[in-house]
């Protein structure tokens, strides 16, 4: 059976509006609003993480994956990573070194609350949690680049999708990674902290490159439009640190 051409446009209209990420997208203000009001480095924020990181340390501790993903579910620290993506996309760089010094102090502040707990620990064997966290793998890239595209799109709906960001949070795992930091650091294990640490560095890097992706797609306005030349060293930054943090896990 022949399909007429008028049919195969019609199909090809139907198939680009079902996968269309503009279709039911937000306005920009609202999204700008979301992304920066999630990336904020304030007193309740900064309180939550310092619980989730003990949670998750307790959880690693004890070997225990449900306590691991009740803190993982509540912390914020994804916030700041997407805040990032809209300062880089949008072109607004004084925004994008708030948002990654923002990011610094919550990652100080995660290893330094969990090397606290792991010295005050006196279970000091690691935990099968705790080795999980230090041999990344680029499955480890995959699951942090689909889901930081979920996360974004999730983020930038009209009705925000409220389940999306706990389930991109459960599966990229970046809290895990930054309390095997802390149990490294505390325990002289720094076999364990170069494995973790470049975990943790690799599901936030994809995380971000994810989240610059699909607001490139939805076309957030600029602060300032790059020349060519800047886009074309942009670009070059972007191809090179994705195969430099890349090539390790596939080896």
């Amino acid at each position: 059976m022949k399909i007429n051409k008028e049919q195969e446009e019609t199909l090809t209209e139907k198939l680009k509006k079902m996968f269309s990420l503009t279709e039911d997208s937000a306005s920009h203000e609202e999204i700008r609003t979301r992304l920066l009001d999630g990336g904020q480095v304030t007193g309740t924020n900064m309180c939550v993480l310092g619980c989730a990181m003990i949670i998750a340390s307790v959880g690693l501790n004890m070997s225990s994956t449900a306590v691991i993903i009740g803190a993982m579910l509540i912390s914020p620290i994804m916030g700041s990573i997407l805040a990032s993506a809209y300062g880089s996309v949008s072109a607004d760089y004084p925004l994008l070194r708030n948002h990654l010094l923002g990011f610094g102090i919550q990652v100080a502040i995660s290893v330094s609350a969990a090397m606290i707990y792991f010295l005050l620990s006196p279970v000091k064997e690691p935990t099968v949690e705790l080795l999980a966290r230090t041999s990344p793998t680029f499955f480890d890239v995959l699951i942090a680049f689909f889901g930081g595209i979920a996360g974004i799109i999730g983020q930038t709906r009209i009705d925000k999708t409220n389940t999306v960001i706990p389930g991109v949070a459960i599966a990229t795992a970046l809290m895990p990674p930054l309390c095997t930091c802390g149990y490294s650091i505390a325990n002289g294990r720094f076999d364990m902290l170069l494995g973790a640490g470049y975990l943790f560095i690799l599901n936030a890097y994809f995380i971000f490159l994810a989240s610059c992706a699909i607001l490139v797609v939805l076309k957030i306005p600029k602060v300032k439009e790059l020349t060519p030349k800047q886009w074309k060293v942009h670009r070059f930054i972007m191809i090179r640190n994705t195969i430099l943090l890349a090539i390790p896990s596939i080896i």
